[in-house]
């Protein structure tokens, strides 16, 4: 069986209006720059992906838009009407930092559709596993507010029509993505055939959400916040201490990863320091766990990332080891990087960090 690779291209036409980063143009804000969410990072790893020939090695496809019946397992008549009506419209804004243009509504039902059918195939078993380019983003979604870019909740939306059809039962979905993921875990915090975890830079964004006292009923919840400048050690010791023991317990049917790329060390809107190896690196760890428990079932679902230039080589790094690939993008700033990383009595004090919250999650 293959890797999927989802994609289309209209995702890459959604688009937030007149901003400078993450600030609407007006008064004081210059105009220029663009919504810091543009699609040139998701074009240039498709790019890269023809150039290097990986994606010769990729099941490549697009899917439908994810149905109403679907997205109203997830969020409520009420906000998709509001949203659509908008969208039909003039396009604008109906959440906090999460623009839309005329015809987003269908952009976004789209990007829900990609994430939809690469979970889908993979539990029906016509792929091996698959990677979903997204876009809008979902995981800050929540049920009735957009929030952070994300418009709709692309992987609940995926999960509960999964659930819905009767080809899985219990879930896992890791979040990587530098901004913890508040929408994936208000969804999901008291149901226990879903466990999220999310790995994140302690209050970036949300700057409310995302301590590690919030476990939901049924303690299904797992956030681990990070302090600004972790590197390639401290993301894959919380790794090895807390998200593959607790995959272990959980025992999912599949392992759904929110896949952003801005805990790089090139990313505006994040202050880690993770280089395209170690995206490659956490993928196969994932691709080991779900091998062990799963069998083999693993989906990656984009989200953020920031950094035009380099998000493609993170992309690539984590979809060759998705495939089991051993075709490579060179890094251009990998030797950067490795001399750049934390020192270790920074490496230790993180490390302690992750040794008491493992200790708190039982893992």
């Amino acid at each position: 069986m293959a890797t999927g690779f989802f994609h289309d291209e209209l995702t890459l036409w959604h688009g937030g209006g007149d901003y400078a980063l993450t600030l609407p143009v007006g008064h004081h804000v210059q105009p220029g720059g663009g919504l810091a969410e543009s699609p040139e990072s998701k074009r240039r790893l498709v790019n890269l992906l023809h150039v290097t020939g990986l994606m010769r090695e990729l099941a490549l496809q697009s899917a439908p838009p994810a149905p109403r019946e679907d997205l109203l397992r997830v969020h409520p008549a009420g906000y998709l009407d509001r949203f659509k009506a908008l969208s039909d419209a003039t396009g604008g804004e109906i959440g906090h930092h999460a623009p839309f243009l005329k015809g987003g509504y269908e952009i976004a039902a789209l990007s829900a559709g990609l994430a939809t059918a690469a979970v889908t195939q993979v539990l029906c078993g016509d792929l091996e596993n698959a990677y979903a380019l997204s876009r809008p983003p979902g995981h800050h979604c929540l049920p009735e507010t957009p929030n952070g870019f994300c418009l709709l909740a692309n992987i609940a939306i995926a999960i509960r029509a999964a659930k819905a059809r009767g080809l899985a039962h219990r879930f896992a979905v890791v979040d990587w993505d530098v901004h913890h993921g508040n929408g994936t875990e208000a969804i999901f915090l008291d149901d226990p055939d879903v466990l999220t975890l999310s790995l994140h830079q302690d209050r970036n964004y949300p700057l409310d959400t995302g301590g590690e006292d919030i476990r939901g009923a049924h303690a299904s919840n797992i956030n681990i916040p990070l302090p600004p400048g972790c590197g390639h050690a401290s993301y894959l010791e919380a790794f090895e201490r807390i998200v593959l023991p607790a995959l272990a317990r959980h025992r999912p049917e599949i392992i759904i990863v929110a896949c952003g790329y801005d805990a790089s060390a090139l990313d505006p809107l994040g202050r880690m320091l993770l280089s395209a190896e170690s995206f490659g690196a956490m993928t196969r760890a994932l691709r080991q766990a779900a091998a062990d428990l799963c069998k083999g079932r693993l989906v990656l679902v984009h989200e953020g990332g920031y950094s035009e230039a380099y998000v493609p080589f993170c992309g690539h790094a984590a979809i060759a080891a998705l495939a089991g690939s051993s075709i490579e993008a060179v890094d251009p700033v990998a030797d950067t990087l490795a001399t750049r990383q934390p020192d270790a009595r920074w490496v230790g004090h993180v490390s302690a960090h992750l040794r008491d919250l493992a200790a708190y999650f039982e893992v």
